[in-house]
């Protein structure tokens, strides 16, 4: 059993004052109920968390990375619950080694209509993960915080509507859109970035995009 980090505490304590971006903002009376589970742990390269690759055969995000999570269903009781239960389902993580520190502010994805809430979570008794539903998921990574704030791993990604957003290139995977902003505001709130080159532009790669657009 390993103890919660000071950062993570800190991050939890200041969870609900994060600043959300107007465009980010849920609309009043609008969007499904969901939520995605930010597990950290400590593992063999440090600190780390659990982010999974989305199947590519699936129709919701197919290919992309993200925290594990899904819809808030009646039975849950609420966004805890539900990121617990779908960590489960995607990753085979058991819940009862979970420590829930607290939830981000909610979250509200336009192309999907989603109302996200992030719950941050502490690992404190691991236990083993692999893609449990393969369906809707080819792979489980347990990825190092060293790796995500690594300068040389983080750069600008330009999509060809003109937005641009932070982007991560660890283990084999592009980490973009909504999981690598949460990830970005989370690692400063931490005060675990480093400083990096945002002018450092990399326009969308033609399979992502591709994937992308299958799966709006």
């Amino acid at each position: 059993m390993t103890q919660v980090p000071h950062w993570l505490i800190r991050l939890a304590d200041q969870s609900q004052r994060l600043s959300v971006p107007r465009y980010l903002r849920p609309p009043d009376g609008r969007g499904r109920r969901a939520a995605v589970l930010m597990l950290f742990g400590e593992g063999p390269y440090g600190p780390d968390v659990l982010l999974i690759q989305r199947s590519r055969r699936g129709r919701r995000h197919p290919g992309q990375p993200a925290f594990p999570g899904g819809g808030v269903d009646p039975e849950d009781g609420g966004p805890v619950e539900a990121a617990l239960r779908e960590a489960e389902e995607e990753t085979g993580a058991d819940p009862r080694g979970v420590h829930v520190l607290g939830t981000l502010p909610e979250l509200y994805l336009r192309h999907s209509d989603n109302r996200v809430t992030p719950v941050v979570a502490w690992w404190r008794e691991p236990s083993a993960v692999h893609a449990a539903s393969p369906d809707e998921v080819d792979s489980v990574e347990r990825v190092p915080i060293a790796e995500l704030v690594d300068p040389a791993n983080r750069f600008t990604l330009r999509l060809p509507t003109g937005d641009s957003g932070p982007a991560f290139q660890v283990r084999g995977m592009l980490v973009w859109g909504f999981t690598a902003m949460v990830l970005d505001r989370t690692l400063g709130a931490g005060g675990l970035d480093q400083p990096w080159d945002t002018s450092r532009v990399t326009e969308m790669p033609l399979e992502a995009l591709v994937r992308a657009e299958r799966g709006a």
